[in-house]
């Protein structure tokens, strides 16, 4: 069973920025991916990468502000989080792929297709 560990959530102003980070256990993923859940809302993505390239995807709400990149060797992804807004308050989840790897354009973004998840994050922005 691989266990996810996020760290780096917290309490920031609008516009201000955190860096998140997600270490799991062993590595036999094919990629790994961030999720929000505000509250009453329903889980979203938010961004994935894929490691046999390197590639990345991110949702059109954190295009330009949000970035994933990770460390295949260290089973860590780190999400950096800029010019954040009180929207983006949510319960952040880190997730890892089954070994089926995508490539082209093919990317994970469905929650489906990820088969570990960590416990969570709160970040919280104020206006």
């Amino acid at each position: 069973q691989v266990q996810l560990a996020e760290s780096g959530g917290g309490l920031v102003q609008a516009g201000g920025s955190l860096r998140l980070s997600c270490v799991a256990s062993e590595g036999t993923s094919a990629g790994m991916g961030w999720f929000r859940q505000g509250l009453g809302k329903e889980r979203e993505f938010v961004a994935s990468i894929r490691w046999m390239d390197g590639r990345t995807y991110s949702a059109d709400s954190v295009k330009g502000r949000f970035a994933i990149s990770g460390d295949n060797a260290k089973n860590t992804v780190y999400l950096q989080m800029n010019s954040l807004k009180p929207e983006d308050t949510a319960v952040y989840f880190c997730a890892a792929t089954a070994v089926t790897p995508y490539s082209g354009d093919r990317y994970y973004t469905q929650a489906f297709e990820f088969i570990y998840w960590g416990q969570g994050t709160q970040v919280t922005v104020s206006s």
